[in-house]
């Protein structure tokens, strides 16, 4: 089965309602995740295959539920490395504006050249320390294995909108994180994941201020 059937089903498995187009847009953003990483090192999988289900689909398992919460206007990623699930998040919901942030100044100029060769206008790549940013409110403010839920949220807090969310990717349930947060940061629900053709552990872990 090629890549695009392949993403096709997986689309289907997520319950997705995705364009040709917009499926047509996530293949292209693999291609180009798959050429800049011979020179910027963006991931260590390097099989186009692996690519799909360890990345591609992984990002989309989070769709659904981000759709569910009620997709924000603005959204960032924070140590978004390659623009996972950021870049995703862009491309299936066309109406948020999603910020990734990351400290590596090639990986946020990746993000920039996908923008900009996707005609995306709603994505963003940001070259900076999330807390070196200015305190621009966020709807929602995701990670993917960027850090511990504490640093995540203490790092973040301070760009979160009123009554906005975070939401972090994580593969088992993380107990031992949750049970170190503050106790202002309320956890609020725990999500698990089924992501098509990967045998993984997978959560949502959502949390807002109290």
């Amino acid at each position: 089965m090629n890549l695009a059937d392949r993403l096709a089903q997986d689309v289907a498995s997520l319950g997705l309602e995705l364009s040709p187009h917009q499926q047509e847009q996530l293949l292209a953003y693999l291609t180009l995740l798959q050429k800049w990483n011979k020179v910027y090192n963006l991931t260590a999988v390097r099989d186009p295959a692996q690519m799909l289900s360890h990345h591609l689909v992984d990002s989309l398992s989070v769709i659904a539920p981000l759709r569910r919460h009620g997709a924000p206007a603005r959204l960032m990623d924070v140590g978004a490395g390659g623009g996972l699930p950021g870049v995703v998040i862009a491309i299936c919901c066309p109406d948020t504006d999603v910020s990734c942030v990351d400290a590596v100044a090639k990986k946020a100029t990746f993000i920039q050249q996908v923008a900009a060769e996707l005609k995306l206008p709603n994505l963003h790549g940001v070259h900076s320390r999330v807390e070196a940013l200015g305190t621009e409110p966020f709807g929602v403010i995701t990670s993917r294995a960027f850090a511990s839920l504490l640093d995540f949220t203490s790092l973040t807090r301070q760009h979160l909108a009123e009554g906005a969310a975070w939401m972090a990717m994580k593969g088992q349930h993380p107990a031992d994180e949750i049970a170190a947060l503050p106790s202002d940061v309320d956890v609020f629900h725990v999500e698990q994941l089924t992501v098509p053709g990967l045998d993984a552990q997978r959560c949502l872990v959502w949390m807002r201020q109290r």
